[in-house]
């Protein structure tokens, strides 16, 4: 990408209640799947669908708190920064989310 700066922008998901409370919806978005979660207290994330530990698909994890537990090792991902939290190391992507008249949209760059 030489001296080219990558363009971002907003992309429409799914609607807000695609996603249930203290659950997840998977969306794949130029080719990279992305777990979206709603909390219990309403707020949504956005994340590469993939815990750093084994690839485990956290979309099919547990959402508790402002987290969500890896269904293969139980590795614990914090949803607002993507870091494993515990003695456990590793992260994962964080995207952007704004809530659009109940819409879910993500920002992605190109």
């Amino acid at each position: 990408m030489d001296g080219m700066v990558p363009v971002e922008r907003w992309l429409d998901v799914c609607s807000l209640s695609d996603i249930p409370e203290r659950g997840a919806r998977r969306v794949t978005v130029q080719g990279i799947e992305i777990g979206v979660f709603r909390t219990h207290s309403g707020e949504v994330y956005a994340i590469n669908n993939r815990c750093p530990h084994r690839n485990g698909p956290l979309s099919e994890g547990i959402v508790h708190d402002s987290a969500v537990t890896c269904p293969l090792h139980n590795w614990v991902i914090d949803l607002s920064t993507g870091m494993a939290r515990g003695a456990d190391e590793g992260c994962v992507k964080t995207y952007a989310v704004e809530i659009r008249a109940d819409r879910v949209c993500v920002r992605v760059a190109n």
